[in-house]
């Protein structure tokens, strides 16, 4: 599919819903606090938006049926992984940044709030199996060199999204213990956390065990990574000729199924935290406050094929990687109180009790379980809703798929990290009042 194709198709869906919905440009821009030209270049095809987050706001606010969500996320999906396909202009050219919105006005429209801009954005890491790309606003004028250039050569990019890309979003902190949790929160976001593995190689064994070191058992438990789209070195012949991992996954951990239920614990004070975040800006405010998801944690993961053969998604399996008591930190609950919040049962949802045993996902009411089949024009969206009220727990997702004669592993987590899911019973909660200056204690705020 092209990239023209692409995002005409996808634009033709957002208009629908635009249309009918009868607010205009101007009102619905407004509500999604962007511009009025860019929430045009969305509709009209011109722009693909790089995140997901204000189209999934733009759908809901007009009404989308729980169908239409599925079908939208699936072609901004093909839009998004396409766009990245596009020939370099001319040899020595500025090469230009893969998933870049180079319309007029893109940077300012779709830059994140003021109040947010303090801390370094934390953005899907994408690594890919062939050779690293110049950096944006560089130039490479060697004939041989161009010639792998993954973010602007079409043929290239066609062989790289064959051979698989990876995503995942950093979340900090996480198998620190309680008193090194400041020290975890400042360390840098690592490689990209989707990683492969052998189909042979032995799963990591789950742990509830307290009393183990968070960091070792984190370390010790996550299988041994190799890069997406190549085989490791003790696989067979053929799954190395057949050019490694057939999938892409990108996995959200700062996806938001409402902000009425989403809640971080931080362990700083209310006077010194910011006001909650849009559902985009979640992950630049968890960086700068060091925050982890209290309570709940709702996590989507988006599972294409890299080529037009079918994946089987065998399944998603639990691994825990240590847990301890929960954070004696302060609990943000994000919504403002008083506004009412929308949402509902998203297909392919699941549900796992990090206090369990052995947690494992199962399906909500209504919904099928895995196995499932993707390819590169039809691909899944799965959203996990992991619970837990008794323990800090490090987690992280193995996702089983198997295509034709091969069939393999891939270790879902945070840049090399586990999720970090904490409890929050017993802990000082506040809420931020709409209008209001600072946070105050969860409760007090007077509604009118």
């Amino acid at each position: 599919m092209s990239e023209q194709t692409a995002a005409a198709d996808f634009a033709a869906l957002l208009r629908e819903l635009k249309d009918r919905s009868g607010l205009s440009y101007g009102v619905l821009a407004k509500r999604l606090h962007m511009s009025t030209s860019t929430l045009h270049r969305y509709c009209n095809g011109d722009a693909v938006p790089a995140d997901y987050a204000p189209v999934e706001r733009l759908a809901r606010l007009c009404k989308a049926r729980s169908e239409e969500l599925v079908e939208l996320h699936r072609r901004w999906v093909l839009a998004d992984a396409v766009r990245g396909r596009k020939p370099a202009a001319v040899a020595g050219t500025p090469s230009v940044e893969e998933g870049a919105d180079t319309g007029p006005g893109a940077a300012a429209a779709d830059a994140p709030p003021v109040e947010e801009s303090s801390a370094a954005p934390v953005g899907p890491t994408i690594t890919s199996p062939v050779q690293e790309a110049p950096e944006a606003g560089t130039t490479d004028p060697a004939p041989s060199r161009r010639r792998t250039r993954t973010a602007v050569l079409a043929g290239i990019a066609v062989a790289a999204v064959a051979a698989g890309v990876t995503f995942a979003v950093g979340l900090p902190g996480g198998g620190g213990s309680d008193g090194d949790a400041g020290a975890g929160r400042q360390r840098p976001v690592g490689a990209a956390g989707v990683t492969a593995e052998e189909s042979t190689t032995a799963s990591a064994s789950p742990t509830s065990s307290s009393s183990a070191s968070p960091s070792t058992s984190a370390k010790e438990k996550s299988p041994t990574r190799t890069p997406a789209g190549s085989a490791p070195d003790g696989a067979p012949d053929g799954e190395k000729q057949k050019g490694g991992v057939p999938v892409t996954v990108q996995a959200d951990p700062y996806a938001w199924e409402s902000p009425c239920s989403q809640r971080y614990l931080a362990d700083q004070p209310a006077s010194e935290m910011k006001p909650p975040p849009v559902e985009e800006g979640a992950a630049a405010w968890v960086a700068a406050h060091g925050a982890v998801s209290s309570g709940q944690q709702y996590l989507r993961v988006t599972v294409q094929g890299a080529g037009p053969e079918t994946v089987v998604i065998d399944g998603l399996t639990v691994r825990v990687a240590g847990k301890r008591a929960p954070l004696a930190w302060n609990d943000y609950a994000m919504a403002y109180p008083g506004v009412g919040c929308g949402g509902g049962v998203e297909t392919r949802a699941f549900a796992v009790d990090l206090d369990s045993a052995r947690p494992s996902l199962a399906p909500e009411p209504g919904n099928d379980d895995f196995p499932f089949k993707v390819s590169e024009s039809d691909p899944e969206v799965y959203y996990i809703t992991a619970s837990v009220s008794s323990y800090d727990v490090d987690w992280y997702l193995e996702l089983k798929w198997s295509s034709g004669d091969r069939s393999g592993t891939l270790t879902v987590d945070d840049q090399g990290r586990p999720f970090r899911t904490s409890g929050n019973k017993g802990r000082p909660a506040y809420e931020f009042p709409i209008g209001g200056d600072g946070w105050v204690p969860e409760g007090t705020t007077k509604l009118e």
